[in-house]
């Protein structure tokens, strides 16, 4: 039995609702089980009426916090999150977040209040054209003004965030179409919409042209992107890696879609992507991209980007084919599909001349491979994150913000599984974190244990929704690595800018007394010693800890390929025992 036709929720079709209940109506019937929103006048006829629906609602400290939500609970799951919020400043809050959704294809509606039909255009109380706002950030945008059109809007939001490239949809509603009423009906017909064409079939000639380059090649790489995660294509890529010997490099947003205990699995590109990976990149003769964009921070100067290598693309969107990289090989579609189809007609090989000059490239350099790190007396970062890898043995569904420990966690810690890692990549959003991992927590439940780690900076731009889960009686583990310092603008201040550090120092809270404020436990370290104990005690304490752990302030994330240098030209941690074995290390 379906929840809109339980004795809970009696099928109200062919009934006169009111706009506001035709919105709860449709949510419903998308399968929604959670909203994150804020009230405000232009929304109130919603809320006013949601108290009658089977949908939980999470009210948030701030609206970007709401979108942030949305956006982890859709990352989690891979369903569509939604968020809701007033006309005005409520639905201008949401902009950072849904610009964030939009950056990675995240699937999300967000919904908001607008002033009257009668008062658009007169400049009203808290009226803001928001539609026209988020236009560039935005999969579509819909303006509502009358209660029939709301339930078939719903559905196409839906269908345009979820299908194709995911993405944000923002519905603005009307304050009279929400309190005006009609005959409710649903449609449960397929959606056809003029000019969106989402799925693409690839072409039969571009498939041989890629399987003749795959079997020609002596020493390919594959590319993972978010295309992987989001197509659920890590079992058709097991099969491909395992038929054709080929090793894979990640993007940020693609780990976890490859497993990194995998032995094929070098590790992360670009940036701060591991030395042999992009050394490895450099001298490959054939590049097969699944589901990336090339990105800035995966290519350096494209110029001399893999120079020898044919490229191979496969990617569901076409604005993405030879927009930053010229290929040679085009497939559009889904990247599973396509996997499928390769799978068919690559013939298996093994290449240990390949395998065996990337571990030569490698050298003695793969220090996250070891067991533990020695402690020196000091705490780093990486020991941190090490340690938590270890002690969660990689499970845990972890959520970052963005900065030098968004990069420390890609390097240290493990993810083996598709959705275990959240983060912002395109849009590098600070303050993303703690609402996402909020939303992370409602998509997963008791199946997974969630933990955020954040900077000690960009934590306090959302650290009001530690109410939030207080209020909610939320499971969630927050570790913040506080270095006193915007750090990754910090480093570059430290490298590019001759060490004049202008407005990176930062002072903050005292973070366990914040935790105690909202009710919740924290807990500080600043010892290697002290990690264990501190992460059981998260572990096993009911409700949110927050760990703030007081590390190295002047450490740097290595190694760094600096803005538009050649991918191969990185900059090498100097030598530093603590990260590298030692027989000492237990």
């Amino acid at each position: 039995m379906t929840k809109e036709n339980s004795p809970e929720f009696p099928d109200r079709t062919g009934q006169s609702l009111t706009g506001a209940q035709i919105i709860w109506e449709s949510l419903v019937r998308e399968g929604v089980e959670v909203v994150f929103g804020y009230p405000g006048g232009a929304i109130m006829p919603a809320y006013d009426a949601m108290i009658e629906y089977p949908i939980h609602h999470v009210l948030v400290r701030h609206e970007q916090g709401a979108s942030h939500m949305a956006d982890g609970y859709a990352r989690a799951t891979g369903r569509v999150g939604v968020c809701i919020a007033t006309s005005g400043p409520g639905a201008t809050n949401l902009v950072t977040g849904i610009a964030t959704a939009m950056m990675d294809s995240i699937p999300m509606v967000a919904i908001t209040g607008q002033v009257p039909s009668t008062a658009i255009g007169t400049d009203a109380f808290q009226e803001t054209d928001i539609t026209g706002v988020v236009l560039p950030i935005t999969k579509h945008t819909y303006l509502v003004t009358r209660p029939e059109d709301i339930a078939p809007t719903i559905r196409e939001a839906f269908y345009v965030a979820s299908s194709g490239r995911p993405g944000p949809v923002l519905v603005d509603i009307t304050k009279d179409a929400q309190q005006s009423s009609c005959v409710f009906e649903w449609d449960d017909s397929p959606i056809e919409l003029p000019g969106y064409r989402p799925e693409y079939t690839a072409l039969e000639e571009e498939l041989r042209k890629a399987v003749e380059l795959i079997q020609n090649a002596e020493r390919p790489i594959i590319f993972a992107g978010h295309g992987i995660i989001k197509a659920n294509a890590t079992g058709a890529l097991l099969e491909f890696v395992q038929r054709t010997d080929i090793p894979v490099a990640c993007t940020l947003l693609g780990l976890g879609g490859f497993p990194a205990t995998h032995e094929r699995n070098l590790g992360m590109m670009g940036m701060h992507g591991e030395t042999w990976v992009n050394r490895a990149i450099q001298d490959s003769d054939l590049i097969i991209a699944l589901g990336m964009r090339f990105d800035d921070r995966v290519t350096g100067n494209v110029k001399t980007y893999a120079p020898n290598a044919k490229k191979i693309h496969i990617e569901l969107d076409p604005a993405e084919i030879n927009k930053n990289v010229k290929v040679d090989v085009a497939i559009v579609g889904d990247v599973r599909e396509v996997l499928t189809e390769l799978n068919r007609h690559v013939g298996r090989c093994e290449r240990p001349e390949w395998i065996a000059k990337i571990d030569a490239i490698k050298g003695d350099s793969a220090v996250r491979d070891i067991k533990n790190m020695p402690d020196m007396g000091k705490l780093y970062a990486a020991h941190v994150i090490h340690d938590l890898y270890r002690f969660t043995n990689g499970e845990a569904v972890i959520v970052t913000d963005v900065g030098q420990h968004q990069m420390w966690e890609a390097q240290y810690y493990k993810h083996d599984h598709p959705r275990r890692l959240i983060t912002s990549g395109g849009l590098g959003t600070m303050g993303f974190a703690l609402p996402a991992a909020i939303g992370a927590k409602f998509g997963v439940k008791d199946a997974a244990e969630v933990w955020v780690i954040a900077g000690d900076g960009g934590f306090q731009m959302t650290a009001a929704e530690l109410s939030t889960l207080k209020q909610e009686g939320l499971k969630v583990n927050i570790a913040i690595i506080n270095n006193g310092y915007l750090g990754m603008v910090r480093q570059w201040q430290q490298f590019f800018y001759g060490g004049r550090y202008v407005a990176t120092p930062i002072i903050s809270p005292d973070f366990v007394m914040l935790a105690q404020a909202h009710g919740l436990t924290g807990i500080r370290v600043t010892r290697r010693d002290e990690v264990e104990a501190a992460v059981k005690q998260a572990r096993e304490t009911p409700g949110t800890v927050l760990v703030e752990f007081q590390v190295e302030q002047m450490d740097a994330v290595y190694p760094m390929v600096p803005a538009g240098a050649d991918l191969h030209d990185m900059i090498e941690r100097p030598h530093n025992p603590i990260y590298e074995t030692g027989a000492d290390a237990e």
